[in-house]
């Protein structure tokens, strides 16, 4: 397993070996040892699927806030996906900023995004699937989000799609300066 930093130290793309022969492959996604040497000393709870019908799905920015905040772990099962992570940290002299990653089956290569970040992708296939694990649980009152286009983020979003479909609650979420349950 390797561990890559992105341009935002603190998200980490991770790309696993993959071990192959006349069968096909097999590999660890997730070790908790080889997470704890990379410094990564998270406790995950959880797994989460979805599956996103058309190619230009769009998820996020999502997050959550205490005492049920999340780390993330993303990685794609089927099809492929434009992966966001944007630092939410007040303090952080990265406020604001973020790092994008396309994430495919076909590469086995995940996104660690730690608590202090909102997560959002958007589909590059037709029925694309996505697992993710996570360090809290889900809670209603904790979620938050922000827009997914506000341009005080400027993440370049793959031109080639179609309007993306989204949920109403990403198309009406607040941009990064009116949303004020952030991260200290």
């Amino acid at each position: 397993m390797r561990f890559v930093p992105t341009a935002l130290p603190e998200v980490i793309e991770v790309q696993p070996v993959r071990r192959g022969d006349d069968r096909g492959w097999f590999s660890e996604v997730f070790k908790v040892d080889a997470f704890a040497e990379a410094g990564l000393d998270v406790e995950f709870i959880q797994d989460n699927e979805s599956l996103s019908a058309a190619s230009g799905t769009l998820r996020g920015i999502h997050y959550q806030i205490a005492p049920n905040a999340q780390a993330k772990l993303v990685r794609v099962i089927r099809g492929s996906i434009f992966d966001v992570a944007v630092d939410l940290r007040r303090s952080s002299p990265t406020f604001g900023q973020h790092v994008a990653v396309t994430l495919s089956a076909e590469s086995g290569n995940q996104l660690f995004v730690p608590i202090g970040f909102g997560h959002g992708f958007r589909t590059l296939e037709a029925d694309t699937q996505v697992g993710y694990k996570v360090s809290g649980r889900y809670s209603t009152e904790c979620e938050r989000a922000i827009r997914w286009d506000d341009p005080q983020l400027a993440i370049a979003w793959p031109a080639d799609l179609t309007e993306p479909t989204m949920s109403d609650k990403d198309a009406h979420a607040p941009l990064l300066a009116d949303q004020p349950d952030l991260f200290e």
